[in-house]
């Protein structure tokens, strides 16, 4: 089912867009569908987060990528918990980007994001404003072969008491997508403590055929009683869950 649309700000549609569900709409009912022409080609890769900010406060925040069908770019979706909902583009240099990805709190005061800005690496960026969006610093870059081409984030840093769980993807040779895993300091992120050096999860050659062959993909996992639990698509063709103990990963960083 489709929201409701209650305003649009901005002449042109480019602002915030305000929007709920009929009271009643069971959860999986809830579709959302382009709205504003920066949209009209598709929304993908919503990065949700639960973001906890500095006065206890709790809203539910997800980046995610709009296509025109001439340009991408970021955007987020917010909620305080209500039946309303909001989405909004990123404004700065880093909003054209795609891949965003929020840490779930403030580091030092600020909000803080991963991105990838330049389309092969893993970027880090600070903000006052949360939906502006400039500079950064380039923290992780191409080390192993199956990431070589590419990297980029699978959903928002989790927070552990070792550091910032990021999981990763990376494109290698004939465009393979594979899911790893790295370690942030807490403090400074922009400290890499350790990475994997072999994938977690990579393409089965039983199911790796599908609509984007050779591809397995993440947008987000949680952490439960010290075990990770990450759903991922395989092939654009269907979805499943893999399981790992959070000792166990970070026993295999470097």
């Amino acid at each position: 089912m489709s929201p409701l649309i209650e305003s649009i700000d901005g002449d042109n549609a480019d602002g915030a867009v305000r929007f709920r569900w009929p009271d009643g709409t069971d959860p999986s009912e809830r579709v959302l569908f382009p709205i504003t022409p920066a949209q009209r080609q598709g929304i993908e890769d919503l990065r949700l987060v639960r973001f906890t900010d500095d006065d206890g406060s709790v809203q539910i925040l997800g980046t995610y990528t709009a296509f025109s069908g001439a340009s991408a770019h970021s955007e987020m979706l917010s909620s305080d918990g209500s039946e309303m909902f909001e989405i909004r583009p990123l404004s700065g240099s880093a909003g054209t980007a795609k891949g965003m990805a929020l840490f779930p709190r403030k580091i030092a005061g600020r909000y803080v994001m991963l991105g990838r800005q330049d389309n092969a690496n893993i970027w880090l960026l600070t903000s006052d404003d949360l939906y502006q969006w400039e500079g950064g610093e380039k923290i992780i870059t191409p080390q192993y072969p199956w990431e070589f081409i590419q990297m980029g984030n699978c959903g928002s840093p989790i927070e552990l008491d070792e550091g910032w769980l990021v999981l990763t993807h990376g494109v290698g040779t004939v465009r393979t997508y594979c899911i790893g895993a790295c370690l942030l300091d807490r403090d400074d992120p922009t400290r890499v403590i350790g990475r994997m050096s072999l994938p977690l999860v990579h393409p089965s050659p039983k199911e790796r055929d599908g609509y984007v062959p050779n591809v397995v993909y993440s947008c987000g996992a949680l952490v439960h009683d010290r075990t990770l639990l990450l759903p991922y698509g395989v092939a654009d063709n269907f979805a499943t869950f893999a399981t790992v103990a959070i000792d166990d990963l970070l026993a295999t960083m470097n």
